[in-house]
């Protein structure tokens, strides 16, 4: 097959947008197929496999928008219609300008078109401060509804919860629940804590520094516990919110927290010597990084916000918290500390967890979405002329 992949924002591999999308464009070149991205980053201009549009201008906003970490394309109609042109099928990661815009193409040049749901709309409204405001993120995802989801001839739900939120909002659409994943490289070791954390209660926590992701709940859930300094914080991510998450913890008199991006075999070192992962997000499409965290082996306490997969994952109570409350979530961190013959129970529960899909079986999954896109697109029934090209593919 040949499938061009949409991403509005791409940039480094340090969000789980891209992360995702690059995951799916190495796994699918590898097995034979080939794959071209379509994007706005300068840097990959002239390089082989990609078609890069321009970046939008925002006027006497620009310096706002560099701020929070966001370049958006500016769709060339040119560019736009070579990336479709040269594919048998049109991938889109986020419901933005250049998805919209090589839809249209796609459908003028008679192309199948599918769309990964990885934005919700608090992803969006939270850069607007109006996060909480149910009519705007409503709008919003009925602009999502008209303009992308309800026109494509396949959605990619990350997780049944975000397929059942957004169709609830809106109305049915044409998809498939398939996980993003978890890599096999993510499994329960224990090791040793460097010397600067031995003794310590180690909680980490990972995600793009974001109004969402709510860090700053953690933040100060740290600093109001009982136990705050036998407490190390380890926020692994990074964003615009570095230096306030920076002046808080200083404020609340966290001892010695770690506020990076951290390269996957360090994360990796970091989950196995963690005691304790929360996911302090109110607003969380799959959860990814909590997946990485029980794959570990990781006991997880998480928000019970509405707006979170994330929810579903928590054994008890206990492994809840009062999505905004630090107060609450300090109670619950502390409870864990408390009971460490529990924590241990409740570790051992999660290394045992079977509801983690490898990455590896979704990417096959993703394969076959294409195949079947594709067939029913052509009117072939599936199984005979787009899967015996599939199997051609992998023969080579």
């Amino acid at each position: 097959m040949r499938i061009t992949v949409v991403c509005d924002i791409l940039g480094e591999e340090n969000n789980g947008t891209t992360v995702t999308t690059m995951n799916l464009v190495r796994s699918l070149r590898a097995k034979g197929h080939t794959v071209n991205i379509l994007c706005c980053d300068e840097d990959k201009l002239g390089k082989e496999g990609y078609f890069v549009c321009p970046t939008r201008s925002f006027g006497p906003f620009n310096g706002y928008v560099r701020h929070v970490g966001v370049t958006l394309a500016k769709p060339d109609e040119r560019t736009v219609r070579a990336a479709v042109e040269c594919a048998d099928i049109v991938h889109c990661m986020l419901p933005f300008a250049l998805t919209k815009a090589a839809i249209r193409m796609a459908r003028e040049l008679d192309k199948p078109v599918t769309a990964g749901f990885h934005c919700q709309a608090e992803n969006f409204s939270s850069y607007v401060m109006l996060k909480n405001c149910r009519p705007v993120n409503n709008y919003v995802y009925r602009l999502f509804y008209d303009k992308v989801f309800g026109v494509v001839d396949c959605v990619h739900y990350p997780s049944q919860f975000i397929r059942d939120l957004f169709e609830r909002k809106t109305a049915p659409t044409k998809g498939v629940v398939i996980s993003n994943g978890v890599a096999e490289h993510f499994r329960p070791e224990k090791h040793e804590k460097p010397r600067f954390m031995k003794d310590k209660f180690v909680i980490v926590s990972t995600g793009r520094y974001s109004n969402e992701k709510c860090q700053s709940v953690l933040i100060k859930a740290v600093g109001l516990s009982k136990h705050r300094d036998d407490i190390r914080l380890v926020l692994a991510g990074k964003g615009v919110l570095d230096k306030k998450f920076c002046r808080l913890a200083e404020k609340y008199k966290l001892k010695d927290p770690m506020f990076r991006f951290f390269a996957r075999d360090e994360m990796l070192d970091i989950l196995a010597y963690s005691d304790l992962y929360v996911h302090p997000a109110d607003a969380e499409l799959e959860g990814i990084a909590v997946l990485e965290a029980i794959k570990c082996g990781k006991p997880i306490v998480v928000a019970d916000s509405d707006r979170s997969a994330p929810k579903a994952l928590a054994r008890d109570e206990r492994n809840l918290f009062r999505s905004g409350s630090a107060k609450d979530l300090a109670a619950r961190i502390d409870y864990w500390i408390e009971h460490p013959a529990e924590l241990a129970e409740c570790a051992d529960y999660y290394a045992h967890y079977e509801g983690v899909e490898s990455a590896s079986d979704c990417m096959d999954r993703m394969e076959r979405m294409f195949a079947d896109v594709i067939a029913a697109y052509r009117r072939v029934p599936a199984g005979e002329e787009a899967y015996a090209a599939l199997e051609g593919q992998r023969e080579r």
